[in-house]
């Protein structure tokens, strides 16, 4: 099994869209959905969920009052002001455990709470592994190195895992990035975009692991597009695709059409022929590791 992860230095640059695309062009895939703290590719794929658990991935200061003798030595040693006239605030708890440690009589403890939810889901296109992060959790990383282990249990004789990545360089692009083959980075043409190129490339550097680059809506501006195209041949970075900017993308999304209606757009022309780039590249190459 190889993987690919599809992913971007910020948001909005279409790596989504382009995933979905991989994912209806080559079939048969198994599929992770990385971003967790706002998943938008099942709303392109349309899956149905055939198991879904309770994610528990942090510990918060739970107090028993019984035991509690109004010491306040929880509330004086807490660095993240969780601890307010002796009482818990779980939102603001890191789980450090040190109001536990210095409690003299046992009244607080850390126990594990859900922080989430793991998704397993059938697609027309292959197994989807998806989560979603309860809003202001924490562990994010943890909850992606959740779903792409959940992704490599569905694996059976598929060549390879399709990853929608993070966005941004946070942990959970690293977790994301980390044990992959080939990462495809997914940047626009705008001094932004080049910038953030610049930012995840120096992550899958970091990493080892080999990266090539995809320009989104290239036309949208021409030079902008030169100047990313000399800063990838000034780096080793192969351009394997440049898409044009088609509002037919954007019509096809928002009436919720099957995905693979996105490769009868200019758009989708474009993305099946790097498709057909990176399968051969994939081909040609046993060990992409650095």
């Amino acid at each position: 099994m190889r993987q690919l992860v599809v992913t971007s230095g910020k948001g909005g640059t279409g790596k989504t869209t382009v995933t979905a695309s991989f994912v209806a062009l080559a079939g048969g895939l198994v599929i992770a959905d990385a971003d967790v703290e706002a998943p938008n590719q099942h709303l392109l794929l349309h899956p149905r969920v055939i198991e879904k658990k309770d994610y528990k991935g942090a510990k918060v200061a739970v107090k028993d009052p019984d035991k509690c003798d109004q010491c306040g030595k929880c509330e004086e040693y807490c660095r993240f002001d969780a601890i307010q006239e002796l009482e818990v605030d779980e939102t603001r708890c890191e789980g450090c455990g040190v109001c536990a440690f210095v409690c003299p009589t046992g009244a607080l403890r850390l126990e594990e709470v859900t922080i989430g939810v793991t998704m397993v889901s059938e697609t027309e296109y292959g197994t989807f592994s998806h989560a979603l992060l309860d809003i202001g959790a924490e562990g994010s990383g943890k909850l992606v190195t959740e779903v792409r282990k959940n992704a490599e249990k569905q694996v059976q004789g598929e060549p390879i895992l399709l990853i929608d990545g993070s966005p941004g360089i946070g942990c959970p692009v690293i977790a994301s990035l980390t044990g992959a083959d080939l990462a495809l980075i997914v940047t626009e043409p705008s001094v932004s975009g080049q910038h953030d190129l610049e930012r995840i490339y120096d992550v899958t550097r970091h990493f080892g692991v080999k990266a090539l680059v995809c320009i989104n809506k290239w036309d949208l501006s021409q030079e902008m597009s030169e100047e990313i195209e000399k800063y990838c041949a000034q780096e080793g970075l192969c351009v394997v695709g440049k898409i044009p900017f088609d509002p037919e993308v954007v019509a096809t999304i928002k009436k919720g059409l099957p995905v693979k209606n996105l490769l009868n757009t200019r758009a989708g022309t474009a993305i099946a022929d790097m498709w057909q780039t990176v399968e051969v590249i994939f081909s040609k190459n046993n060990n992409w590791r650095r």
